[in-house]
């Protein structure tokens, strides 16, 4: 008996001083052999607990308090078991549990705090930390801080509030990390690029001081930062810069799931209908294990959004409905799907059956009519229907940006340029005085400039381009359009602005040539070279040294030629066509033609031509024979050929290709 006291006593020990050194595996196993004493014995099943959730085993820790729920109650262990459902994402679980116990200690709410903000319950959280704030004095204020701040931006980014100002001082990188995201929610680009710049600037001096800190560690902290810069400048229309630090981040392979899923639906989203091989990569960082866990709703469903834009530009129609249909499903009332689905039909040239199923969309939800009319004003205006494009036009509502884009599309089919201006200048006139520098603002700066630049009005177009500019210094293509512009109006000043324009050695192109090529739509491949060694390549360029010094032979000449006198100019020309062709002379190869029957040689004929024979005196005839004629000279008649025409040696005849066929 005095022994196992002494062995409880001994093993106890042990599980404190593990304890207080941070070795929990160690403790763990002393505690088992406690329980395996006395496995009802609740001090040491606690503890137990406490060791397995500081190891990561959250599953076994809640089944340890699932076991042995007489012992331990809810006020007794409540903490343990909440912070174990919650780390396994039962986070309504983990909220009942919490919302059980009867003492709300600190620590419990802060993880109440934590439970509503992963459930987009805004309000509510911001009112337990406000209270955390006020009635706790310790050393993690600053964090209570920095949450209440994520969560004044989440209000300002999900739920498109204003929430009130709390005073909260920009001291760290994180504070002031999150009150940039609560400027990019209420659409202030710039005052957020600049509070992203100070947050960046916060983070490398304070990692930087210590020493244990790799710039690869601070690289990683700052890619959450990068990656929030990146998407300011998406939203500015700086694509360029932003594709460039989105990629940025992507290298530096972070651990955040959340964050790389981010980064690639943004990546997906500046390509579009583009570069849709590099998509199809980025949509795999999407679909990675845990994702749904880290992001907000709104973010998951812009995700599954572009998956489903993904396929239809890709021409898989099947996956693009299935994943639609899917999204609709899930949100009834979201007009997005249906305009999804209303695509893909018309690509496969079903204009009627998109036009029923807007129709039938605008009629289940009123609330969401002004985008769906103006796209049935866009389809019955592709099917040359003018009357009914112009009669949904003027019953759209006055969102402002619908409004502009329908009014401008029937002002520029009845050809009235100027109405179509003066609705632009309208609607950028109003959001200057109520969002000026908004996403929404300076994209229709940008649409006017760009319609009146289309339809020739460079000098009115000025205005607009100049204030496009000024927001961002480094867009080359709009400085390029306003020096064009301004090449009509003052060529002085297009002359200063051409000052501005990077020179061709410092542009970079940022073209991957290999990914181009291996991209689905690419028709011509070129052919890769092998790998070559240093000793081959050494070899070969040492016997192209040698050939380079050896002469180059010279030409062989005809036998004929004579290098004195000058070569016929019209050499290359075909005979007929020589200015001194005189064509064939007429009768040259009647000496040449048999007189005899068919097949005798010309010897013969040439034997029976008189005027060709040697001149002699007369012989005297012999006795017998006729008078006048050669003794020899046999009469044509009776001529006979050399040799038959068939017994003639012919050459053997090369044997035709491709059978029988002749001809």
């Amino acid at each position: 008996m005095a022994s196992g006291v002494g062995s409880s006593a001994s093993l106890w020990t042990e599980v404190s001083r593990c304890g207080q050194n941070g070795d929990f595996t160690r403790a763990l196993k002393a505690v088992n052999k406690i329980l395996h004493e006395n496995k009802d014995d609740v001090t040491a099943l606690r503890c137990k607990i406490v060791c397995l959730i500081q190891n990561g085993g959250f599953k076994e820790a809640l089944n340890v308090i699932n076991t042995h729920t007489r012992s331990l109650t809810s006020d007794m262990i409540g903490f343990e078991k909440a912070y174990c459902e919650y780390r396994l994402n039962r986070v309504e679980s983990a909220l009942k549990t919490i919302e059980g116990i009867a003492e709300q200690t600190d620590k419990l709410k802060e993880l109440y705090g934590q439970v509503l903000y992963r459930l987009e319950r805004y309000s509510e959280c911001e009112t337990v930390y406000k209270d955390l704030i006020r009635n706790s004095q310790d050393e993690y204020e600053e964090e209570r801080k920095t949450n209440l701040a994520a969560v004044l931006a989440a209000q300002s980014m999900w739920e498109n509030s204003t929430p009130e100002d709390l005073g909260l001082t920009d001291s760290t990188y994180e504070l002031c990390y999150n009150a940039a995201c609560g400027l990019i929610g209420r659409g202030l680009l710039t005052q957020a690029m600049k509070k992203l710049q100070e947050a960046e600037e916060l983070c490398r001096r304070s990692l930087s001081e210590d020493t244990d800190v790799t710039e690869e560690d601070i690289d990683a902290e700052l890619a959450v930062i990068h990656s929030q810069m990146a998407c300011v400048m998406q939203l500015q229309g700086r694509t360029e810069d932003a594709l460039a630090l989105y990629n940025q981040v992507v290298k530096l392979k972070p651990s955040d799931v959340g964050l790389l899923a981010v980064t690639a639906n943004n990546i997906i989203t500046i390509n579009k209908d583009q570069n849709v091989f590099d998509s199809k990569k980025k949509v795999k960082l999407m679909n990675a294990e845990g994702v749904e866990y880290k992001l907000a709703k709104k973010q998951l469903q812009a995700i599954e959004f572009n998956k489903a834009l993904l396929a239809m530009y890709t021409n898989q129609a099947d996956q693009c409905r299935k994943l639609s249909s899917s999204l609709q499903a899930q949100n009834p009332s979201h007009p997005r799907p249906v305009l999804i689905q209303v695509a893909q039909l018309c690509r496969e040239k079903q204009h009627s059956k998109a036009l029923e199923q807007l129709q039938r969309f605008s009629e289940h939800h009123p609330e969401s009519a002004s985008g769906i009319k103006l796209t049935m004003a866009q389809l019955y205006l592709t099917q040359g229907l003018v009357f009914l494009f112009f009669f949904h036009a003027h019953t759209l509502t006055h969102t402002h940006t619908t409004r502009v884009s329908a009014l401008v599309m029937m002002y520029t089919h009845e050809e009235d340029i100027d109405s179509a201006i003066d609705v632009f200048s309208q609607a950028i006139h109003y959001y200057q005085s109520e969002q000026p520098g908004s996403v929404t603002h300076l994209a229709l700066v940008r649409e006017a400039a760009d319609f009146k630049l289309r339809y020739g009005r460079k000098k009115e177009a000025l205005t607009d381009l100049e204030q496009l500019w000024k927001q961002n210094r480094k867009d080359v293509h709009t400085l390029a359009q306003l020096i064009s512009a301004y090449s009509l109006v003052d060529q002085d000043k297009a002359k200063a602005l051409s000052k501005h324009l990077p020179s061709p050695d410092t542009m970079s192109f940022n073209i991957d040539v290999d990914e181009l090529e291996n991209s689905h739509d690419a028709t011509y491949i070129r052919k890769r070279a092998t790998k070559v060694s240093g000793e081959t390549l050494a070899k070969d360029q040492g016997q192209g040294d040698v050939k380079k010094k050896k002469k180059k032979k010279k030409g062989k000449m005809p036998k004929n030629y004579d290098p004195k006198s000058t070569p016929d100019p019209e050499r290359w020309l075909p005979m007929r066509e020589r200015s001194y062709y005189r064509g064939r002379k007429k009768g040259k190869k009647k000496e040449q033609v048999g007189r005899g029957t068919q097949g005798a040689t010309s010897g013969a004929a040439a034997e029976l031509d008189a005027s060709k024979m040697a001149s002699s005196p007369p012989t005297s005839p012999r006795p017998g024979s006729g008078t006048g004629s050669a003794t020899n000279v046999v009469p044509p008649r009776q001529q006979k050929p050399a040799a038959p025409a068939a017994a003639r040696k012919k050459p053997p005849q090369k044997k035709k290709k491709g059978g029988k066929g002749g001809w």
